[in-house]
């Protein structure tokens, strides 16, 4: 059960999290940076739990950004490495916790053994209802919106859609959040104060936290009060408060 009492009509329906740190957490201690992504990799299993335990319906997971193809190689085999380790034990949970996946971002550019698995944890948790679990793998903010004007430009020379029916409603249905609602409360942590190319269009009204917690030392009391900290705030919208 969580560790403070929460008003669950106050919670957040889609959540966001920067999951940063696994690197330092590592070399504070003395350890390869690998050690810090394998913690960081059971830290977010337990992560899905978590939210799906509080009923939160979708939980949004920054995994693998456009840029950090630029890492040393040995670090994104291996981090390429966990990520098909991670999802095959996690087939069953998804199945049984009625979870949906969806992946965000070019995955054709990893490896066909784990295109394959991507496609294949997508289509066995189609139907699942209950939670709804985005992974953004090869993801960049700025690529998502490109590649969405790429796409609705296309559809405007192909005569599907005019100028007049194109707003903000119409461009999100390029996204690759296409139905989806934005993210309430996006969560980083490891100390940073960027959203480093997440989730750009969506988190325009998002609620924002940094925490200077290491990923892989981020604990289920603290999204707890961060939670209860959501719960506080007063959501405008660009209006004025009553």
């Amino acid at each position: 059960m969580p560790s403070v009492d929460i008003d669950k009509n106050s919670l957040p329906d889609h959540v966001g999290v920067i999951m940063d740190g696994n690197g330092r957490w590592a070399q504070r201690r003395g350890f390869p940076r690998s050690k810090g992504h394998i913690e960081g990799a059971k830290r977010f299993r337990k992560m899905i739990f978590c939210c799906r335990k509080r009923n939160i319906k979708a939980l949004t997971v920054y995994a693998f950004s456009t840029e950090n193809w630029g890492r040393p190689k040995l670090e994104v085999d291996l981090l390429i490495k966990l990520f098909k380790t991670q999802l095959q034990s996690a087939l069953l949970d998804f199945s049984d916790e009625n979870i949906k996946v969806n992946f965000l971002g070019d995955v054709s550019k990893f490896p066909d053994s784990l295109h394959m698995l991507i496609k294949k944890i997508v289509k066995i948790s189609e139907n699942n209802k209950k939670m709804t679990l985005n992974i953004a793998l090869n993801y960049g903010g700025r690529a998502e919106i490109v590649n969405a004007v790429k796409s609705l430009v296309s559809e405007y020379f192909e005569r599907k859609v005019s100028i007049a029916e194109i707003d903000e409603n119409k461009f999100s249905n390029f996204l690759y959040t296409k139905g989806q609602s934005d993210p309430d409360l996006i969560i980083r942590t490891g100390g940073e104060f960027r959203l480093s190319n997440f989730l750009l269009w969506q988190s325009a009204y998002s609620e924002l936290f940094f925490t200077k917690t290491l990923w892989p030392d981020f604990k289920e009391s603290e999204f707890d009060e961060i939670l209860n900290e959501y719960a506080s705030r007063k959501r405008r919208y660009g209006g004025i408060q009553a």
